[in-house]
């Protein structure tokens, strides 16, 4: 349990990765990490596009998000040029998908922090992802029929590292 704690403890959102990529090993590793959450009625039903940070798509993607939210080009990509994206899509009729991604992502986020690797969970591109270009994505990310967007997770090699967030858990807690 100490490992599992340590990595929950030390997990931060990196935004920014070295040129490094990972291995087959290290992308196999995360992708099983997420294929191993727990699904609501044990469905199985999301699904693990995983895109090289070099795939055209993203910049595609990074430009639809810009032109949404009516911003011109920020200093980082929505990835902060991680060299590996991983979206998750899941059945857009099963009501618990979108809590099923979360588990996943989060499984994912904490081993890259296993594994001593960088992760940032995005969610910035949902209105991208879901908008007039739905479709389009959509095919182009290889979901399955009748598979949305739920979230995404960014992979790497951490190039910046910042402290984990802070909490008030007597705030935050109340215990009956």
């Amino acid at each position: 349990m100490g490992h599992v704690m340590e990595a929950i403890e030390k997990r931060s959102s990196t935004r920014g990765y070295t040129a490094e990529p990972l291995t087959e090993e290290e992308v196999t590793m995360l992708v099983k990490a997420g294929l191993q959450a727990p699904t609501a009625a044990n469905k199985q039903e999301i699904h693990f596009t995983v895109v090289k940070g070099d795939n055209p798509l993203l910049q595609e993607l990074e430009e639809e998000k810009n032109r949404l939210r009516e911003i011109s080009a920020p200093e980082h990509n929505f990835y902060y040029e991680a060299p590996v994206v991983v979206f998750l899509s899941a059945d857009s009729d099963y009501k618990w998908s979108p809590l099923d991604a979360g588990i996943a992502v989060e499984n994912m986020a904490l081993a890259a922090e296993g594994m001593g690797l960088g992760s940032l969970i995005i969610g910035c591109v949902f209105d991208a992802l879901r908008g007039e270009k739905k479709e389009y994505f959509a095919n182009a990310l290889q979901f399955p029929e009748k598979y949305e967007f739920e979230i995404a997770i960014a992979l790497g090699h951490k190039a910046t590292s910042k402290e984990p967030h802070s909490y008030d858990a007597a705030a935050q807690v109340t215990c009956l």
